[in-house]
């Protein structure tokens, strides 16, 4: 009777740590369309950004200064893709639509804007590369943060 007991316990343990791991295995899956943990993606995003972002966006993702203070032309300057930026508050779909069409791609009657639509410049993989790298940098729990935003959005 003792040992009957036991395979049952043991049975029910095994099987109630089987469906913790895959509980957990589930929750750590990155979701949205950017692949902050490809490598290869990360490194394409990287040299992408030097080249196409960094100019205004700044080699460290630090932005422009006063970036939410429109300038004399009317128009706000280049914001920080780092922690310290709003980037993150975005899901993927929408930074992918800001980045390919611009302001335009999201809103009707979209204010002007400095940032350039990449549509004819960039593949969409090379958008998700640059996008995949921003996120690279991002803090862990930024990172999940957005990943929670992403799922929130499918």
């Amino acid at each position: 009777m003792v040992s009957r007991k036991v395979a049952f316990l043991t049975g029910g343990l095994a099987l109630a740590g089987f469906a913790a791991a895959f509980v957990l295995a589930q929750s750590s899956q990155a979701v949205g369309i950017l692949t902050p943990d490809d490598a290869e993606v990360v490194a394409l995003g990287q040299d992408i950004y030097a080249d196409q972002c960094a100019a205004c966006h700044g080699a460290r993702l630090e932005g422009q200064p006063n970036w939410r203070i429109r300038g004399e032309d009317g128009l706000l300057p280049a914001p920080p893709h780092d922690a310290t930026g709003h980037t993150w508050h975005h899901d993927d779909d929408t930074l992918f639509t800001l980045t390919k069409y611009g302001l335009a791609g999201l809103m009707e009657n979209a204010p002007p804007s400095g940032m350039p639509v990449y549509e004819d410049v960039l593949t969409d993989d090379e958008i998700i590369s640059v996008l995949s790298f921003i996120k690279s940098t991002w803090p862990d729990d930024l990172r999940q943060y957005h990943d929670e935003l992403n799922a929130q959005s499918e």
